[in-house]
């Protein structure tokens, strides 16, 4: 059973920065793409970013394009979410969330896919 714990969450300034971590236990990532959601109060919970099983493809909501940067280390069982120039709308419960997927041009957009999610961390931008 795969068990991924997020962490880095914390209040911030708008324009600061945060860097999420998502590790995993129980199994190795290596054949898994892993997502990044969001949820913020009163809102469904959307896909925010995606990295494929071995790191080689990545995607980007539009919204957050040029601002967050996802990274995976599977030799740590680790995938980072680097955010930067962080706005008031940002504001949300960030997950992970893996989703077993062993090719690495694809990672999915839709939260049916995942099939192991992290319990959130909570991500305030305010200044």
């Amino acid at each position: 059973q795969l068990q991924l714990v997020e962490s880095g969450g914390g209040l911030v300034q708008p324009g600061g920065s945060l860097r999420l971590s998502c590790a995993a236990s129980g199994l190795t990532l290596d054949d898994y793409g892993i997502g990044w959601f969001r949820q913020a109060p009163g809102k469904e919970r959307e896909w925010i970013s995606c990295i494929s099983s071995s790191g080689g493809s990545t995607y980007y909501k539009d919204s957050v394009k040029g601002r967050f940067t996802i990274s995976r280390d599977n030799a740590k069982n680790t995938v980072t979410l680097q955010m930067n120039s962080l706005k008031p709308e940002d504001t949300a419960v960030y997950y992970c969330a893996a989703d077993y997927l062993p090719v690495d041009y694809h990672c999915s957009v839709e939260n049916f896919s995942y099939d192991y999610w992290g319990q959130g961390t909570q991500v305030t931008v305010n200044s």
